[in-house]
């Protein structure tokens, strides 16, 4: 037996009793109601992503704000960056997709959410009093539960939809993730608005804050429960065999983690993956951009004025509504699949070249590398603060274009095996985003724009490929899940 065998088996099963009656006592309240499976489903998918609304309230606007936050710090001992910080995240993040599907596989989507929701919770809460060495440390532990919770999370969606409701619930979800946006750049906005200086009791109470709202994310997790038909990476078993599943051994267990690992493999190298890799590493270099890059960009402009740092959160508040607004409209418009994912796809880049020109055009080409001090230059006009807060607006409605589509794709056309496809998903994503974390503490505003819309071009044209082909190759079936 592994250690990491026994720890999965024995963690599972501190749960089990806990969720047991927790799932005992709900059935009975649905009953008493009368929800349909499908409204059973839906309402999982509205509580999934009511939960990593809490959680990412807390961690997108903690990684908005902390290049900006490190650098106002008094303690002379701290030399952490939150560019590098975000680059051992996002590096540790892809190369952990490697073993996600088998945790997820062994532990369960629900708990794998819920164990890993508590890592980001302590990587918020190092910064109440940061050190280097907890903050790379927690980096690399929230690297790890970021690549599990997220191949759950697509497991979850999937076994929660079939292919008239994928779409839908993608949109669903995806406007309340990223309604995580909205509210905590709200706080950040109001609370350091005048502020030129972040003050360590400004920092502490913004970080306690955010702790806690990860906290009540990774709780809700528990109110998730096991749809009727259940399509999930474990055992697919008829009631009368329920006892046999109980009694799986540790043996079973472990050739299923080595099963999922397998499949994640295989997957890697299908035509539909490569094609697709190329759209998710762009969704990698802009997530790097407008999740961390932009922020700290709005941040060190000084000729905005008092109002600098107060912007960092307006602008991760028009994120915001971009993303929800391109979520909810598109779940919508996906109920209706006359027209196809490629015309939502077109209008994502096209918002996001829109974006990139003006941001070029209005924000100085050293305000990415800038020091504390901040920058005086201009680029080809006075900053505009209205303009770079559109601008923000743009970034957040061309993201939720490409991820809502690319989140649907992926389960229409891997629906019996979800969580190996979000995992080579994020395992991309990740790593891209990685690399432009570590390049954004050395190039200029105009090279990174220059690289998103290179990389961003080619990612719609191989999307485009690939949806056209998307019908003919669920009808004929995979190669992929024959093994």
């Amino acid at each position: 037996m592994s250690v990491f065998s026994f720890l999965c088996q024995n963690l599972k099963g501190s749960f089990k009793r806990k969720i047991e009656l927790f799932w005992t006592e709900e059935d009975s309240f649905l009953r008493k109601n009368k929800m349909s499976p499908e409204s059973k489903k839906l309402f999982n998918i509205i509580m999934l992503g009511v939960a990593f609304m809490f959680m990412f309230t807390a961690f997108q606007t903690c990684g908005n704000v902390a290049q900006t936050v490190i650098t106002n710090l008094n303690n002379t001992n701290f030399h952490g960056s939150g560019y590098t910080s975000m680059a051992i995240i996002y590096g540790v993040f892809s190369a952990s997709n490697l073993i996600s599907p088998s945790v997820v596989a062994v532990v369960g989507p629900q708990l794998s959410m819920f164990v890993s929701g508590l890592f980001y919770s302590i990587y918020i809460a190092v910064f109440i009093q940061p050190f280097t060495w907890s903050f790379y440390t927690a980096s690399v532990f929230i690297g790890i539960a970021a690549a599990v919770i997220w191949t759950a999370q697509g497991n979850c969606l999937t076994i929660n939809s079939d292919e008239n409701t994928i779409g839908r619930n993608s949109g669903i979800f995806w406007a309340l993730l990223q309604s995580s946006l909205f509210f905590g750049n709200l706080y950040i906005y109001f609370a350091w608005r005048g502020k030129t200086h972040i003050s360590e009791t400004d920092r502490r109470t913004v970080f306690i804050a955010l702790t806690i709202l990860s906290l009540v994310g990774t709780f809700l997790f528990f109110l998730i429960r096991k749809p009727e038909e259940s399509n999930t990476l474990e055992e697919e078993v008829s009631s009368t065999d329920q006892s046999i599943v109980d009694n799986l051994s540790v043996q079973s267990k472990a050739t299923r983690a080595m099963d999922a690992f397998k499949r994640s493999i295989k997957l890697y190298f299908t035509k539909e993956i490569l094609l697709l890799s190329v759209t998710t590493a762009y969704t990698g270099l802009e997530l790097t951009f407008f999740s961390g890059v932009y922020g700290t960009c709005i941040g060190a402009v000084n000729r905005f004025g008092t109002e600098e740092k107060s912007l960092i959160g307006l602008s991760g508040i028009f994120i915001g509504i971009g993303e929800i607004l391109g979520g909810g409209f598109f779940g919508l418009v996906n109920k209706d699949n006359r027209f196809g994912r490629n015309p939502v796809v077109m209008l994502g880049i096209v918002v996001h070249f829109v974006a990139f020109y003006l941001i070029f055009y209005n924000i100085p080409n050293d305000a990415p590398i800038a020091s504390f001090e901040g920058t005086d230059n201009s680029a080809y006009m006075n900053p505009s603060k209205e303009l770079a807060i559109f601008c923000s607006f743009l970034l957040g409605l061309g993201d939720s274009c490409f991820n809502t589509q690319l989140l649907s794709i992926l389960g229409f056309l891997y629906s019996e095996d979800s969580a190996p496809a979000f995992a080579v998903f994020k395992f991309v994503q990740s790593i891209c985003a990685a690399v432009a974390f570590f390049y954004s503490n050395y190039l200029l505003l105009q090279w990174q724009l220059l690289i998103m819309a290179v990389v961003g071009f080619f990612g719609t044209i191989s999307f485009f490929t690939v949806e056209w082909e998307a019908a003919a190759f669920v009808a004929r079936g995979s190669d992929y899940r024959s093994i």
